[in-house]
């Protein structure tokens, strides 16, 4: 049974329960990878500095899920010896699993920390924060290592764990667990969207915490002198047609191009996925307003997913939206459409009407929109996966359809999800150069090799 919509939703329920630590001199440390989505929304929470403490899991040679032990920076090893007694796994088998173990951390540890200076702990309060706890050896070693580095006081913070576990666990000073489940199977188990968190999103969750750092300090949170105003970034409402949608809004300053997200079914404004490419988006200098189409309500009925007029009428509603708000009213507008939502983007843009600069498709459905292809005027770009056969070659149908300035890009070894790695990076990147060309016309277009 899941609790957690996801990593985000579950970061912000954390978030809250650690209410009592702002304004302390904190830090909050995500385990990669996938801790770090929750101790972002943490960090955000509690306005907080995020760095990361890089474990690695010791999985039983037969069993990789099944912790015999655990390994961090700086050489820290933990071992579960009711584990080990009772798989009889061999010193050799064990040495083999940690020398391999080993060389994945230091080269995360690499990629992790570079252009980045490791936060001081001495002296503060390290909240350390994973999406889960099975175990526990992960956990206890982020400890030992948080507390070798000078903390005063140790919380651990998770969404999930089993009580018995929790129990075990005598390394952090205090630990906050939203919930701790009677019957636990796998931290998994507990999220409805439970997707891998690759470095690529990682790397992208520390810049973002920095700048979002950087932007909240006291004076860059009010007009300066020069009445120069802050970034905005928070949950925004939006009417249409008597439902209010919700939506996630990121204005840099100054802002000169909105990139609007259509997700596809299945997915939503908290989808890792999504975050990630708009975190590209933004490092460019690009607003983003990461859009749910449907409520709550209307998603369980599978029908309105396919409502591709329907979803088409609210993300224009959506880009009204923005034409009303003072600090958007003249940004040019850009459309990001992923499976379902790609084709809603590319009907939208081909109202009369509309007022899109560029619309990029994800692993989309361009043919949902139909004989409305021929009337998109908006340039738009098609990115697929190489190995998403059947979606590529409705891409390829759609182009043939297309009259708007036009390009399909394929992502080589990708599949539908952009799941492999690098994949979804190469594709962020692609929609990235393709907004930057049509809603930064002033920018210079960067090029790859």
């Amino acid at each position: 049974m899941s609790i957690f919509e996801d990593r985000v939703d579950a970061g912000r329920q954390l978030g809250r329960q650690l209410r009592q630590l702002r304004g302390q001199d904190i830090v909050v440390l995500g385990l990669p990878r996938g801790g770090v989505p929750v101790a972002f929304e943490v960090a955000a929470a509690l306005d907080a500095p995020l760095d990361v403490i890089v474990v690695r899991k010791l999985g039983l040679p037969y069993q990789p899920e099944l912790a015999m032990g655990a390994i961090g920076e700086g050489g820290t090893r933990v071992l579960e010896e009711r584990v080990l007694a009772q798989s009889q796994v061999s010193e050799s088998e064990l040495q083999a699993v940690e020398v391999h173990e080993r060389a994945v951390l230091e080269s995360r540890v690499a990629q992790f920390r570079k252009g980045r200076t490791r936060r001081d702990l001495t002296g503060r309060i390290a909240v350390i924060v994973d999406d889960g706890i099975a175990t526990g050896s992960t956990a206890r070693v982020a400890c030992r290592i948080a507390r070798r580095l000078g903390a005063a006081r140790v919380v651990l913070a998770v969404p999930v764990a089993p009580a018995d576990t929790l129990g075990t666990l005598t390394e952090p000073d205090e630990i906050v667990c939203l919930a701790t489940p009677r019957h636990f199977a796998a931290v998994g188990y507990h999220y409805r969207d439970f997707s891998p968190t690759e470095d690529d999103e990682v790397v992208q969750l520390l810049d973002a915490a920095a700048r979002r750092l950087q932007a909240s300090a006291p004076l860059a949170r009010w007009a300066d002198d020069d009445g120069i105003e802050p970034d905005f970034d928070g949950e925004v409402e939006i009417p249409s047609r008597g439902v209010r949608l919700q939506g996630q809004l990121h204005l840099p300053v100054p802002t000169q191009g909105v990139v609007l997200f259509a997700h596809g079914s299945g997915s939503s404004r908290h989808s890792p996925r999504n975050r990630f490419v708009a975190g590209v988006l933004q490092q460019a200098g690009l607003g983003t307003l990461l859009l749910d189409l449907l409520t709550p309500g209307e998603e369980h009925n599978r029908a309105n997913v396919f409502d591709i007029e329907l979803l088409a009428r609210r993300l224009s509603a959506a880009t009204e939206w923005l034409a009303t708000r003072e600090d958007t009213a003249s940004c040019s507008a850009g459309y990001l459409g992923a499976s379902t939502g790609a084709g809603a983007a590319l009907w939208a843009a081909s109202e009369p009407v509309a007022r899109v600069a560029a619309v990029v498709s994800r692993g989309g459905r361009p043919d949902l929109a139909g004989p409305r292809l021929s009337a998109v005027r908006s340039p738009s770009l098609l990115i697929v996966g190489s190995l998403d056969y059947e979606v590529l070659e409705l891409n390829r149908k759609a182009k043939s359809m297309m009259r708007c300035p036009n390009q399909l890009a394929v992502v080589q070894g990708a599949t539908h999800l952009f799941e492999e790695p690098g994949t979804l990076a190469a594709a962020a990147i692609l929609a990235r150069d393709w907004f930057i060309r049509y809603l930064l016309p002033d920018e210079e277009t960067p090029t790859h090799a």
